[in-house]
């Protein structure tokens, strides 16, 4: 598997190489890509299909960050402030 800038950030964040909030502020920075369609019926839609048939996790995205926790390399709380970053990036590049 090839590493990606996610990975390294959240493998830099469990061994001490970084600060939870520098990983936040390149988190931040970052372009996420877009996985789901904007328009709230066909999200619902792909919601729902997701939850039958998931799609398999896509590298560099926020999938990473949430296998890390559910792997237990990352707490809630780390979890929590690492999402917000996130949607941060992404509402930045919306506007």
């Amino acid at each position: 598997m090839t590493s990606t800038e996610v990975h390294d950030l959240l493998a830099a964040l469990r061994a001490g190489v970084l600060s939870m909030d520098e990983v936040a502020d390149r988190f931040r920075a970052r372009t996420w890509p877009d996985q789901a369609p904007r328009d709230c019926r066909t999200y619902l839609d792909f919601a729902a299909a997701a939850q039958e048939d998931p799609e398999p996790d896509l590298p560099g995205s926020f999938d990473e960050v949430t296998a890390a926790y559910d792997r237990g390399d990352i707490t809630w709380a780390e979890y929590r402030v690492l999402a917000q970053a996130v949607a941060d990036a992404i509402n930045a590049a919306e506007r």
